[in-house]
């Protein structure tokens, strides 16, 4: 990936875009104070640098009928690439599965998981996760109250003097 200057305008519509993902290019510009035609062109710079990775609309898990979210730490038989690879192309094919990470620690991978009920959760533990190539045993949290979460990230680090930071340069400036 190439490298990629922005300035402050870029993270201001970085920022306007997190909170208000379906906003017009005019509601952006006014917020952003940049014409449309440059929030537009801002826009598909930063979606061709990777920076915006697509658009969304987040729906509430329990307002759908998913009540029951847990964390499941996976801990597989054997480990190598044919062994995760597996597993990783099987636990992709279940919808349950919010969030899937490699981890570090005392498990291999660390599963974010809704279900609509905990009937429902249990059996597909029991008969679909512990089924997945390689597991070999299975841990799991199940969520008792949600107290933050959030799709914004934090942009400040950015404007800070460069240490490893991913193909980003701040101007500080603004076209």
């Amino acid at each position: 990936m190439p490298t990629i200057t922005i300035d402050r305008y870029d993270l201001a519509l970085l920022a306007a875009v997190q909170h208000h993902g379906n906003a017009t290019n005019a509601v952006l510009g006014a917020t952003v104070h940049l014409s449309a035609s440059q929030i537009s062109r801002r826009l598909q710079r930063l979606t061709d640098a990777g920076i915006i990775a697509g658009h969304a609309a987040l729906l509430d898990a329990a307002a759908i009928g998913l009540g029951v979210t847990a964390f499941a730490h996976v801990i597989l038989e054997r480990h190598g690439k044919t062994h995760s690879d597996a597993f990783e192309a099987a636990v992709a094919g279940l919808p349950e599965v919010m969030d899937c990470f490699s981890v570090s620690g005392d498990a291999d991978y660390l599963l974010r998981v809704v279900a609509q009920d905990l009937p429902a959760f249990s059996e597909l533990m029991m008969k679909r996760v512990l089924r997945l190539p390689g597991v070999a045993r299975i841990t799991t949290n199940i969520a008792l109250q949600r107290v933050k979460q959030t799709h914004v990230l934090p942009l400040d680090h950015l404007t800070q003097p460069a240490r490893s930071r991913q193909n980003i340069r701040y101007s500080g400036g603004g076209t």
